[in-house]
């Protein structure tokens, strides 16, 4: 599985950016995508991901602001970011988490992509 991610960059403080990963490859019928994300100094973090059935998940300090959506046709997830604080500065990598048909787990990271918050 190949990941392309786009849609990173520079905003202000309140601004909004959105974020788009597309998966190639093998895509595993029973598969997550998603996001995680490493701030200066941090560890890697869950920031939202979704599941074949479209159940999203998020990380604690990005609910109620961030909202993750699949065109599965297109094999593509987007986080749309709003209300954007400085502390959601970090490097954005997109995860493809999936199960083979014979229970092989597999998983998939993109090239990061860099979010800065600042004024």
């Amino acid at each position: 599985v190949q990941l392309q991610a786009s849609g990173g960059g520079l905003v202000q403080p309140g601004g909004s950016l959105r974020l788009s990963c597309s998966a190639s490859g093998t895509i595993f019928s029973r598969h997550s995508m998603g996001w995680y994300r490493q701030g200066p100094g941090r560890q890697l973090e869950l920031v939202s991901r979704i599941n074949t059935n479209n159940s999203p998940e998020y990380g604690d300090s990005v609910k109620g602001r961030f909202t993750i959506s699949r065109d599965s046709a297109k094999n593509t997830v987007y986080l749309q970011m709003n209300n954007l604080k400085p502390e959601d500065t970090a490097v954005y990598y997109c995860n493809f988490y999936g199960v083979s048909g014979l229970g092989q787990e597999h998983e998939y990271w993109g090239r990061g992509t860099q979010v800065t918050v600042s004024s």
